[in-house]
């Protein structure tokens, strides 16, 4: 990790930025396993600049809002999540600019989330990983979690059948 990393949590002036990252690491991660059809549509509903515009302005238990990796300026990885029940927190999101992958970014954020929502009273973390993520399920398990069950995934929608895995971790 370089020196010149800090997350923080988002505000507005960031809000482009995730946009950038979201998108760009979600073609990175799907661009070669699932339709573009596909991945056009989960960014364009998820990672729109008016959604992150209003999701950053909104901070509680059920959402607790971005936090960003920011260099020099400009967001290189971007995640959030919240709470699913009184002890369960989620991780929502996490992507990282695909260029900037294994320096510890990730971790970074990641430790963020678990930090709010340890705050809010989480003993357990959820994240959910469609099945076939070669970047998400080894970094997710290389920090503890552990796979619990499939389901279907989310945003499928009639004529896909998308695995969404779903692991664990105690915190």
């Amino acid at each position: 990790m370089q020196s010149g990393i800090h997350v923080i949590k988002a505000n507005n002036q960031h809000t482009e930025g995730i946009s950038k990252v979201c998108t760009d690491g979600y073609w990175a991660t799907y661009g070669n396993s699932h339709p573009k059809k596909y991945i056009q549509r989960i960014v364009d509903e998820f990672y729109n600049v008016d959604r992150i515009s209003n999701e950053v302005t909104i901070s509680n238990k059920h959402w607790g809002g971005y936090f960003v990796a920011v260099e020099n300026g400009n967001v290189i990885g971007a995640g959030g999540g919240g709470m699913i029940g009184d002890n369960e927190g989620e991780i929502f999101v996490l992507y990282i600019d695909p260029h900037r992958r294994n320096e510890g970014i990730g971790t970074m954020i990641l430790n963020a989330i678990t930090e709010q929502q340890e705050g809010f009273g989480a003993r357990k973390q959820w994240v959910s990983v469609q099945k076939g993520n070669r970047k998400g399920i080894p970094f997710y398990e290389a920090r503890g979690f552990n796979f619990k069950y499939e389901k279907p995934g989310y945003g499928n929608v009639k004529g896909e059948d998308f695995i969404s895995l779903r692991y664990s971790r105690t915190v």
